[in-house]
């Protein structure tokens, strides 16, 4: 496998598909800034109405699509030096309300180890239990929620908004070293400045709370939505598995079908499993390194996971479903991980 990767990579290389793509970029900022000024156009428009509900879910997708911008950036998508997308990163992330140093620094622990168990982050519990194991520890309220928690997955998420900036806040007031700190502090503050001085100055105080309420539920459903199919569900890398690149990537990762409009939905990240093989390879190349890939994959029999975005959905709601009922056993009963790869 490791020599498929290899050969993998020389083709992409040579195929030019890991160049930057500047103009995408451009195009891709200058339709958002758009849709922002549309937004405040339509806000200051609206005056004291409860339409504005749906400015608020406008902004919570608009930011969501910034959210993306950022998430490429820190993988050096975009700019043509690691230094200058890491400063574009820190600031894009940090103007929608999340710190980037906190998000860097489990999102580089997840692409090294996906879906394996005490190394990725993205897979520990956090209301949710990801696996069988965490389920049968959950008690009070928690048990109640983890034993349907695959039915409550996307209701849940219009708290996940809240609960990003809580995390990344938190992050930044009590981790003792790290980097940008104030840079970060100072654009969140900014950031809610501008969002919430508006909003509660020109609403009445009610729509006012509606009006943020709808916008991190809406945000944080949109994240989650994009976020959740990509790994959730396939297989789980036991702790001690020793797995080569190629296969630990691929066999963790999950491709959403859609074409055009699901790579703008997802914000490219429909493409799981290219993205997880070349992480800094920009949006617009991912479709054409899917074709190399999944040839690479049939010539190596190596499973490659590939669904529409419905099925998706449902296969992350059935998995939680199933972690879920080992909440109230016994932890030492229930088996801990599906393994595979074992060295």
């Amino acid at each position: 496998m490791a020599q498929a990767y290899k050969q993998v990579s020389q083709v992409v290389k040579e195929t030019g598909l890991l160049r930057r793509a500047t103009w995408f970029y451009i195009a891709v900022a200058a339709g958002i800034a758009v849709a922002l000024g549309g937004l405040i156009t339509g806000f200051i428009l609206l005056g004291d109405s409860w339409f504005q509900l749906l400015i608020a879910a406008g902004l919570g997708i608009v930011l969501t699509q910034i959210a993306f911008l950022g998430h490429e950036a820190a993988h050096r998508q975009i700019l043509t030096t690691g230094p200058a997308n890491f400063k574009l990163a820190r600031i894009v992330i940090a103007s929608i309300g999340m710190s980037y140093s906190w998000w860097d620094s489990k999102h580089t622990k997840h692409h090294g180890n996906p879906n394996q168990v005490g190394k990725d982050p993205d897979i520990e519990v956090d209301t949710i239990s990801f696996l069988e194991e965490d389920a049968a520890k959950a008690k009070g309220l928690i048990k109640l929620i983890t034993r349907k928690q695959g039915w409550l997955f996307f209701p849940l998420l219009t708290l996940e908004g809240l609960n990003l900036h809580f995390l990344g806040l938190k992050y930044l007031l009590t981790t003792k070293k790290v980097k940008g700190r104030w840079i970060e502090l100072s654009i969140i503050a900014l950031r809610f400045a501008l969002i919430l001085v508006p909003v509660f100055m020109m609403l009445p105080l009610g729509m006012a709370f509606a009006f943020m309420g709808v916008q991190f539920a809406v945000f944080g459903v949109y994240m989650g939505a994009a976020f959740a199919p990509n790994h959730k569900g396939m297989p789980i890398v036991d702790p001690n598995a020793r797995l080569d690149f190629f296969t630990k990537q691929v066999r963790t990762s999950r491709n959403i079908s859609g074409g055009w409009w699901t790579t703008w939905l997802m914000g490219g990240l429909n493409y799981q499993v290219e993205h997880h093989l070349f992480p800094n390879m920009p949006r617009p190349h991912l479709a054409k390194a899917r074709e190399i890939v999944r040839d690479y994959c049939a010539a190596n029999n190596v499973p490659y996971t590939e669904t529409s975005l419905g099925r998706s959905y449902l296969i992350v709601i059935e998995y939680l479903n199933r972690v879920g009922l080992s909440a109230g056993a016994d932890p030492f009963d229930c088996p801990a991980v599906a393994q595979f790869g074992r060295a």
